[in-house]
């Protein structure tokens, strides 16, 4: 078993970019792979898709994602899924914006 926090993995996240969000690898395996992000406020994840179920839970702060019916305002506590080959993106707003993202199965 491991157990992680995500507000810790959140604040040692990096980013190869400065304008581009935080991310940091939970879990990586076959069945399913965990990245949490920290979106700061002018940041965005661009929209794609994915092959895989994308699951995204909103663990602090408040943003926009996208996907297939349009943009929605998402806060704490907030679970977000898309289909596989929907498309899907998220950004921050006034916020750190930090949510943990669940593919399953894991793509690639």
């Amino acid at each position: 078993m491991n157990v992680y926090h995500a507000p810790e993995l959140a604040a040692s996240a990096v980013s190869a970019n400065a304008a581009r969000p935080a991310t940091a690898l939970i879990h990586d395996l076959p069945d399913a792979r965990v990245v949490l992000f920290r979106i700061e406020p002018g940041q965005q994840v661009a929209e794609h898709k994915s092959t895989s179920t994308v699951l995204l839970t909103v663990i602090s702060g408040a943003g926009i994602v996208s996907g297939a019916e349009g943009d929605r305002d998402v806060r704490v506590g907030d679970i977000i899924s898309y289909a596989p080959n929907e498309a899907h993106g998220m950004k921050a707003k006034d916020h750190a914006f930090v949510l943990a993202a669940v593919i399953a199965p894991r793509p690639g």
